[in-house]
């Protein structure tokens, strides 16, 4: 029996990477209600569908939420309107994105999460990234035949890339902490749209063909995704009971149904023995991951790195996220500085300056502190800002990639510091990001992955939900013998650094801004240019949203979009910086951006994409400015 047969409210519209190319999608009309969509091989038939919700911008009263697709953001709407909290409509729309978005959000996966409760008027932050299994070492991706890592797409395609997911205990700990409804409530939405199903768009069909050589290889990923053996066609519906029937259950069982029960002993034997299909000739490395791994999972309460910039206090998420730490460390050496929205190429050349040398950083001292020292005060701190500020020069770039600092204290303005250099580590870029706030002033901003678009390609057979592919985040390779340490290897119940940056702004102690994007390691410096947009250079925040992004993360080229090289590249090209188009995925597009600004008491504008990706969807609970 086909495994998707489901309807959509409306169609998504976006634009989605084809063979490393970004294709401009036609803006199909939406179905009226009582039309029907068209038909795919092995797809049930349409069902009726309300017209798009794909608004990038809403401004109103008694909560709002910005998300990448409609039906997330009325899931979370509908829990606002119905007297649920931030919280509760932020796990309700994150278990929908698990259904309507599966390529980069599922129980599969995990994430990162902040949070302001308006009652104490205090930040918290909630780590649900995954952890590698017990038997893990820092070899383990290295061939014992050649002494070298092993190929990456073996890497990829693999259960032994698959860490433990920790997105069910973070939604756990998250409704215990701060919440008002029970889980089991928050899913209901997500099972009403996997049971109908949603409408096939292009992007979701694209990202399917993207992933259609492996997903064929894995049977009960190839039944799923690729309805009759064909890729689902645009206007198709796609439902998935599998999914529908896994969160009933985790209704009524609750998830220790994961972490210690039948379910998880599934999602271990998969990840051990993943089902290959046996005309397959894929190399598919066989994971490490025992039930024991589940039952010793938790998702981590932990306090918010904290930075002040231009009269606010920006949060963010804490080690393992790199997010938090990157974000801060940049606007602390950007904060040396002031900026005129008269001259952005002036603010831009110090924003790509401090994102290198906070990069640098990152890559030296960033990882799981419950595994390794991580110096997080001192990469925080005025002083050593001021020490690696001191390096930029007005008119130069400096040549990428730069050396990392010393946070130990002790610090001398405008002394070059010394150390070995490090390549930029693959991160999959392929995640998303919602922002919810309520009535009551509380707020959410939320990261949740499977790490590249499909993840490791591997479904739970009969669950309906593949699993993540996030042990690639660590560095595969260990350092050659002499080389400074690196705080990113693999190890037995390690959490691989992570660049999600769910980001909140307080204004005398008040929430002012939340947002966070996908993009992997870009994800640090798209926050820093939508902060930079809208604290230094005077844009609103649809317009910081909207406006071409650059990337560096300390290496020779700036990749940028082509709007960003049309509009700044001659005048940055002239301070030494080497732009190039951002090869993607998906090609020449920097993140897709969510976010929130409360314009004054009660009043939030929520933003999403205008462009990007198809655009986003925005939606507040009463209309209103």
């Amino acid at each position: 029996m086909s495994r998707n047969t489901s309807p959509r409210s409306a169609l998504r519209r976006r634009t989605a990477p084809v063979a490393g190319l970004v294709v401009a999608l036609s803006l199909a009309a939406p179905l009226q209600p009582g039309a029907a969509a068209a038909r795919a091989p092995g797809a049930g038939p349409a069902a009726p569908s309300a017209p798009s919700d794909r608004r990038p911008v809403a401004t109103g009263y008694g909560g709002a939420v910005s998300t990448v697709d409609p039906d997330a953001s009325r899931t979370a709407l509908e829990v606002l309107e119905r007297g649920g909290n931030a919280m509760d409509a932020a796990v309700a729309a994150g278990a929908t994105l698990g259904v309507t978005e599966p390529y980069v959000a599922a129980i599969g996966g995990g994430g990162y999460l902040t949070y302001y409760d308006a009652k104490t008027r205090r930040v918290h932050a909630i780590d649900g990234r995954e952890t590698a299994p017990a038997r893990m070492r820092a070899s383990s991706f290295v061939d014992p035949a050649t002494g070298k890592a092993i190929p990456f797409d073996e890497a990829v395609t693999s259960g032994l890339g698959v860490g433990v997911p920790g997105t069910l205990a973070q939604w756990d700990l998250a409704l215990r902490r701060f919440g008002t409804r029970d889980l089991g409530t928050l899913l209901r939405p997500a099972i009403r749209v996997a049971d109908k199903g949603f409408v096939v768009d292009q992007e979701f069909r694209d990202q399917t063909a993207v992933n259609e050589a492996r997903f064929r290889d894995f049977g009960p990923t190839r039944e799923l995704f690729l309805p009759g053996g064909r890729l689902p066609a645009v206007g198709s519906v796609f439902r998935n009971p599998d999914l529908a029937a896994t969160y009933r259950e985790l209704a009524e069982r609750g998830p220790g149904w994961l972490y210690g029960g039948g379910l998880g002993k599934e999602v271990a034997r998969t990840v051990r023995k993943p089902p290959l299909d046996p005309s397959s000739t894929r190399n598919v490395r066989a994971g490490l991951m025992e039930p024991r791994d589940l039952a010793a999972y938790r998702a981590l309460s932990k306090r918010p790195t904290r930075t002040s910039y231009r009269g606010t206090e920006v949060y963010g998420a804490p080690p393992s996220s790199s997010g938090g730490s990157t974000v801060g460390e940049a606007l602390g050496i950007l904060g040396d500085f002031r900026f005129d929205s008269r001259d952005p190429v002036k603010a831009l050349h110090y924003y790509l300056e401090a994102s290198k040398l906070a990069y640098a950083d990152r890559g030296r001292y960033v990882g799981d502190p419950a595994k390794v020292k991580v110096p997080l005060g001192e990469l925080l701190s005025t002083g050593f800002a001021r020490e690696r500020a001191c390096l930029i020069k007005p008119g130069e770039a400096a040549t990428a990639p730069v050396a990392p600092g010393s946070p130990d204290g002790r610090y001398t303005p405008c002394v070059p510091p010394g150390g070995a250099t490090r390549t930029l580590a693959y991160e999959g870029p392929q995640t998303t990001h919602l922002v919810v706030a309520d009535k009551m002033g509380n707020v959410v901003a939320y990261n949740v992955s499977i790490e590249q678009f499909g993840g490791s390609g591997i479904t739970v057979p009969g669950r309906g939900f593949l699993l993540n592919n996030e042990l690639t985040d660590f560095t595969q390779q260990p350092p050659a013998p002499g080389a400074s340490p690196d705080p990113n290897l693999p190890g037995p119940g390690k959490r691989p650094r992570s660049s999600m940056a769910p980001t909140l702004v307080l204004q005398d102690g008040r929430p002012k801004l939340a947002l966070g994007t996908p993009g992997g390691s870009t994800i640090i410096t798209t926050v820093l240019q939508i902060l930079l947009n809208r604290l230094d250079l005077g844009m609103d925040l649809p317009a910081a949203l909207a406006a071409p992004r650059a990337t560096q993360r300390n290496t020779p080229q700036v990749f940028a979009e082509k709007a960003f090289i049309d509009g700044y590249g001659r005048e940055l090209a002239a301070r030494g910086h080497r732009l190039e188009l951002f090869p993607g995925p998906p090609a020449g597009v920097i993140g897709a951006a969510t976010a929130l600004e409360m314009l004054r008491p009660g009043l939030v504008q929520a933003v999403a994409e205008p462009v990007r990706r198809g655009g986003g969807s925005a939606m507040v609970v009463r209309p209103g400015r």
